[in-house]
């Protein structure tokens, strides 16, 4: 099971399930093992404008998760429609990209950002290098069902998200996913960019890049750890919706959903 959601605004956690999931209704299991997908950077700090264009990538070899059983490659079938190719949007705070991530560039930000202590809480990924290296080459070496990426706002990274197929990971087996249904990961790096807001703003960013480049996608579904009460509250206030408490194997989540149909109201 892939880490919670850590560190973005601060807020008051989730209210009463006002939706019983009556609308929920399929129940997609999967067989056991692991989720995760490609390559990371060292000690970049800053992107230059040709940064924000990444090429498509395929991720090599099949992934843990049981990929001889039938699943295609990337290079096959793109299991989440290219993130690499989504591009730049503009966001009240700046012009924001998703990078996908290379270890041999990005992995001394993000272990650093591993080791706060208030992402370890949730992540549970401190210690040295190696740790964070081999969290990120099992996405990396996956089959392309969760890819990490660098959350690159006005030419910095900023924040570690992982986009991945919800509906073929394990946490389909504790609620009932739908086909296409993706899934979100994130952590807000530096201590300056937590509290203002900027969890907000980015959530419903990336939640519209997916919903916009993923058209079988009809929902983007996120499970914080329920004591990360700014992490709920930064979804709540995203225009997801807090659909259900959940049992996972490492924690109790908050399951949020942010609906196509409701895309508009919320």
């Amino acid at each position: 099971m892939p880490p919670t959601d850590a560190s973005t605004d601060a807020g008051a956690g989730p209210g009463p399930d006002t939706d019983s999931g009556a609308e929920d209704t399929l129940d997609f299991r999967l067989p056991d093992g692991d989720v995760l997908t490609d390559e990371l950077l060292p000690g970049l700090t800053l992107f230059d404008e040709e940064a924000l264009t990444v090429p498509k990538r395929s991720a090599p070899g099949a992934g843990p998760l049981g990929t001889a059983a039938g699943l295609p490659h990337l290079a096959e079938a793109d299991l989440l429609d290219s993130p690499a190719d989504w591009g730049p949007a503009a966001t009240p705070a700046g012009v924001f990209q998703l990078v996908p991530v290379r270890i041999d560039r990005d992995l001394p930000i993000i272990c650093r950002w591993m080791n706060d202590p208030a992402v370890a809480a949730f992540w549970d990924l401190s210690g040295p290098d190696s740790v964070t290296a081999a969290h990120l080459r099992t996405q990396l070496d996956g089959d392309g069902r969760s890819i990490p990426c660098l959350g690159v706002l006005g030419g910095t990274p900023m924040s570690y998200w992982e986009i991945y197929r919800a509906d073929l990971d394990p946490l389909a087996r504790y609620y009932p996913a739908r086909p296409h249904d993706t899934g979100l990961h994130l952590l807000i790096g530096g201590v300056a960019d937590r509290g203002r807001g900027l969890g907000t703003t980015l959530l419903r960013t990336v939640a519209d890049l997916v919903l916009d480049n993923r058209p079988r996608c009809a929902r983007v579904v996120a499970e914080p750890d329920l004591r990360n009460t700014p992490s709920i509250s930064a979804f709540l206030s995203s225009g997801f919706r807090f659909s259900a408490e959940v049992d996972l194997p490492d924690k109790r989540a908050a399951l949020m959903v942010r609906d196509r149909a409701l895309r508009n109201l919320l």
